[in-house]
């Protein structure tokens, strides 16, 4: 990378001005391009944010919920057309019979979501008229979304929905015996030598975890106040987001993933690989895969892979350049403060 100065002095700006809090790190291969640590993991305390500090990663999350489900069917226990209602016993919601494992990876079951975003819904607002801290295991989250209507048949549309991944939570418990959060501690993070990476609870103390907050602003754009989001989403983390990871953790998961550690080699090509379109932009494809998503050129070449989260008091991308064999992980601890500074990155890289 040729400009790591240019990156600093560019962060740095974004700090002064309450634009960015958290932290970037940038790697090829086994060699570190760029590490930079800005703003504070405790705004409250004045706590600044280290390369140990632990962050929510919202739906990076989904990342872990789907290699964890391709090593069941490694291990035979589940397959794509495996029937999920049917496999749940949830034959009395209005979630159809046809949906099936592939369906909810790719996000083309159809399901309804908790918060149908995609048309302007708010997460946080479902817990104005729900208490978030009642929300703790995995089918907690089932009144939320099981008993709506569908968007679309299962695999006749492609529409993000955060609770096909609650579904596939459900069947790795089942399957497995754990609860979600046991077998990704000891399936995913464990053999991808995530030592520092758990799920923390809101109310409990814990050490080097980011404390996600949002600035509110007055009629001229000034900050006047800063809110945290302990009310805006569930305690802990859930097959659908709110795991916590290190920036290194987050790259070295990516980077046992694609050597095999976690995976059968079928699926980790398959993890690799675009499955189905979801929206066409000018000279590009985004299209959907097994949790992780891609950009693909008109020629059909994938010029990224990554996943984004974005929560109140959280905004995260983990992104993987085949190419060059960079990884791009950017976490912070504002809601919306990772989409400028990533678009800035890939300027960076590719002019290099």
């Amino acid at each position: 990378m040729k400009s790591p100065d240019e990156l600093e002095r560019y962060f740095q700006q974004l700090t002064e001005k309450d634009a960015f809090s958290g932290v970037v790190l940038i790697t090829q291969g086994s060699s570190q391009l760029f590490a930079g640590t800005y703003g504070y993991a405790s705004r409250s305390w004045k706590v600044p944010n280290t390369l140990t500090t632990r962050f929510d990663t919202a739906s990076v999350t989904k990342l872990f919920t789907a290699v964890a489900i391709l090593q069941l069917i490694d291990r035979g226990v589940l397959a794509f057309d495996t029937p999920v209602i049917d496999f749940l016993g949830l034959q009395d919601t209005a979630i159809s019979r046809a949906v099936n494992v592939f369906h909810l990876l790719t996000h083309t079951s159809g399901i309804a979501d908790d918060a149908e975003e995609e048309s302007g819904e708010v997460y946080a607002d479902i817990w104005k008229t729900r208490s978030n801290y009642a929300v703790t295991e995995t089918a907690d989250f089932l009144p939320q979304f099981a008993y709506k209507p569908s968007n679309f048949p299962p695999g006749q549309g492609c529409r993000y929905c955060n609770c096909s991944y609650v579904l596939l939570g459900l069947l790795i418990e089942k399957a497995s015996g754990l609860s979600f959060r046991d077998y990704i501690r000891q399936h995913i993070f464990a053999p991808a030598e995530m030592f520092h990476s758990d799920f923390f609870r809101m109310d409990d103390v814990n050490e080097d975890v980011a404390e996600g907050c949002d600035p509110l602003r007055d009629e001229h754009g000034t900050i006047v106040a800063w809110k945290k989001n302990i009310y805006s989403y569930p305690p802990i983390g859930s097959p659908d987001g709110g795991a916590h990871a290190t920036a290194s953790d987050l790259d070295r998961f990516l980077r046992k993933v694609k050597a095999g550690t976690l995976l059968s080699r079928q699926s980790t090509a398959a993890f690799f690989t675009p499955q189905v379109l979801h929206h066409v932009q000018d000279d590009w494809k985004q299209m959907y895969g097994y949790g992780i998503e891609f950009a693909v050129d008109g020629a059909g070449n994938v010029m990224f892979a990554e996943k984004e989260g974005n929560n109140a008091g959280v905004s995260n991308v983990i992104r993987h350049y085949p190419d060059q064999d960079i990884n791009v992980v950017l976490l912070a601890n504002i809601q919306n403060s990772a989409w400028e500074p990533i678009r800035t990155i890939h300027r960076l890289l590719k002019a290099s």
